[in-house]
């Protein structure tokens, strides 16, 4: 029988005004466990979240891939992706868990771009000798976000999460590359045009014109952030997309089709199939 994925939202555990929660993996577990729910059993975040391990070796599966935890392992986790939690629990560590706007409206464009960039990692290693550096910057999150007084703390998270995402941006072990801004910009404005529109072009010609990109332009930063050219990214967002739905067990193959932007049925089958080498219906058995 297929496993169902469940969407989690922000509010589902967290009641709270400021949309943005500091908690350690161990208390995530026991609050999890009161509430009957199965952190191992895959689901579907409507939010953003850091997993920062700090103790422990484990797993953590993103997407259908696993990732292996130890200390130093940093994993940006982001809205719409498919994840579960290893049980029983083996790492210690903290989870950091909030609404994208709640970071995004309220910072400068310089560190705008720093957040987007690093978010755009799927694993950060900074090494267990670093862990201590950002021992400061969580006892400030756990303290700011525990305190009862709401003058200016949503500014005083805001800008100490800031500083937590540039403390572990300067200690990656392997340094990220630092992309032009504006063409990174252009990046991002290329895939949320996609998140917007995929149900009706797979066609990296069509997104160029409407983004006035040459489509040289959209292949080369394509090229130099994600090393893929634009018509694969779209290829593998698609597949990656498909698969999220197929995993959710609430939607049809025809209506993934169709949901997806294909015309015909047969034709997401033969996508589907050419990347995997399996059918929708027999990927969602295998699960």
């Amino acid at each position: 029988m297929p496993i169902e994925i469940e969407n989690i939202v922000f509010s589902r555990f967290v009641k709270q005004t400021v949309p943005f929660e500091f908690i350690s993996i161990k208390e995530l577990y026991a609050r999890c466990e009161k509430s009957a729910y199965d952190l191992s059993k895959p689901h579907r975040i409507k939010f953003h979240s850091l997993l920062i391990i700090t103790k422990g070796q484990g797993e953590h599966t993103i997407d259908f891939i696993p990732q292996k935890l130890y200390p130093g392992v940093i994993i940006p986790l982001t809205k719409e992706q498919v994840h579960h939690f290893e049980k029983p629990l083996q790492v210690e560590g903290f989870v950091i868990s909030f609404e994208e706007h709640f970071i995004t409206s309220k910072i400068s464009e310089q560190n705008l771009f720093h957040f987007f960039q690093l978010f755009h990692n799927p694993v950060i290693l900074i090494g267990e000798e670093n862990i201590k550096k950002l021992i400061p910057f969580f006892d400030l999150l756990q303290n700011i976000h525990i305190d009862t007084n709401v003058n200016l703390k949503s500014e005083l998270i805001n800008t100490t999460f800031m500083g937590l995402l540039f403390q572990i941006k300067r200690h990656s072990i392997y340094q990220h590359d630092i992309f032009e801004s504006q063409r990174f910009k252009d990046f991002l404005a290329f895939k949320q045009l996609l998140l917007k529109k995929y149900n009706q072009s797979h066609n990296a010609k069509d997104y160029a014109k409407e983004l006035s990109f040459s489509y040289k332009y959209l292949n080369d930063i394509c090229k130099e952030i994600c090393n893929q050219t634009a018509k694969s990214f779209i290829d593998n967002w698609l597949l990656l997309e498909i698969k999220r739905n197929i995993s959710e067990k609430k939607y049809t193959s025809q209506e993934i089709a169709f949901k997806m932007g294909f015309n015909e049925p047969s034709n997401f089958i033969r996508f589907f199939k050419k990347f995997t080498g399996v059918t929708p219906k027999h990927f969602q058995k295998e699960m």
